[in-house]
């Protein structure tokens, strides 16, 4: 089962909204860049490859209303992900404006959310798409062939580090997740919980514990949206009640995604996913993380170069909107923590999983060099 958490439709960019989730299952459209860049720092399209997708994607879209404002006659759309570019006449377009347009776009896209490095991944492939000629028709068919081809290899990622992590898991296990790295956080299949799809289309049964993750709930509403609709059994907890879990020799591994990691092998994720970590090591349980190449930052030399996002008081405050502490009241909301790496069991990428992950073998894989040892 593939979720069409994010899409390139007939002109426009296609989400679900996952605010609404999981009262509402609503499909919509995104027609301008600036909604877009909206839907990405309101959380309507989350997860860090997801967003990677969505900002390939906005960058097309930027380029779409280009054409649009550009060609005669005016098309009613250039891009759909199934049908690829229609016909249109390039006679009049002006190659180093439709770059100015794409590097705008950028700006505008990389301004949105600073800690999911797939952002800045798949913003830096589109402008050297667009970089690569100086002719309007190429320069559209290879910006429009890379945003394409992001969104397809994503897909593909997800299933390899499923393959690749399902050995982790066991029948019987019980396993706590955080957060959401589902089908609705990436191309449609997922990185943690691919893991548990894969193993459970395996034949392993088991049961995922799931973290409700404050203050957006996103293990409650989206995680568990997820594993139901998969018949996954599952069980949400508050994240505060996971160390009685561990406590009562209930958990047998937890496994998460990643937002970014960093160079020698630290990983910034939703925050409290570290209390997590910690929890495994006390009660000595393995710690996965499962994320694809393009959530490498080899950039980042340490978890400490890692920004994390701050976010509004009024997401811890009130909770679905309904107000829980006083007005004015003020609250600390890192989006994110950074996990070190010698917190962690192994990482689980498309190109398998490094047990006990540090900076050699880190740098080695982010950069494209050898395969991880098994």
């Amino acid at each position: 089962m593939i979720i069409p958490t994010v899409d390139y439709r007939r002109g426009a960019v296609e989400i679900i909204d996952q605010t609404l989730l999981p009262r509402e299952e609503r499909l919509v459209r995104l027609a301008s860049l600036d909604e877009l860049a909206s839907a990405i720092r309101s959380l309507r399209v989350r997860g860090a490859p997801a967003i990677g997708i969505a900002a390939a994607y906005g960058m097309l879209l930027a380029l779409e209303n280009y054409l649009k404002d550009h060609v005669r006659p005016r098309p009613e759309h250039v891009f759909d992900r199934v049908e690829g570019v229609r016909a249109f006449d390039p006679g009049s377009l002006d190659a180093a404006a439709m770059k100015r347009t794409l590097e705008g776009a950028r700006e505008t896209l990389a301004a949105t959310r600073p800690t999911a490095a797939n952002l800045f991944w798949a913003l830096k492939r589109m402008s050297a798409a667009a970089g690569a000629s100086n002719d309007p028709a190429f320069l559209v068919a290879r910006v429009a062939r890379e945003a394409f081809a992001i969104h397809t290899e994503e897909l593909e990622i997800e299933y390899a580090i499923g393959r690749n992590g399902a050995k982790y898991i066991r029948d019987g296990m019980n396993v706590l997740t955080h957060c959401n790295a589902g089908g609705l956080a990436t191309a449609g299949y997922g990185t943690a919980l691919g893991v548990l799809y894969a193993a459970w289309e395996q034949g392993r049964r088991f049961h995922v514990y799931v973290d409700e993750t404050r203050p957006l709930l996103q293990g409650a509403r989206l995680t568990a949206w997820e594993l139901r609709k998969r018949g996954i059994p599952h069980t949400i907890l508050c994240e505060g009640a996971a160390a009685s879990l561990f406590a009562a020799g209930r958990i047998d591994a937890v496994i998460v995604g990643a937002d970014r990691i960093a160079a020698n092998g630290d990983v910034a994720n939703k925050v409290g996913t570290l209390g997590l970590a910690v929890l495994c090591e006390k009660f000595g349980r393995p710690f996965y993380v499962a994320a694809p190449l393009s959530t490498f930052d080899p950039a980042a030399a340490s978890g400490a170069e890692i920004p994390i996002e701050e976010r509004s008081c009024a997401e811890v405050t009130s909770i679905c909107g309904i107000q829980t502490a006083l007005e004015g009241t003020q609250a600390y909301n890192p989006a994110f923590d950074v996990t070190p790496a010698n917190l962690i069991t192994a990482i689980i990428s498309e190109w398998g999983a490094i047990e006990n992950p540090g900076p050699g073998k880190i740098a080695s894989l982010a950069c494209g060099g050898e395969r991880p040892a098994r």
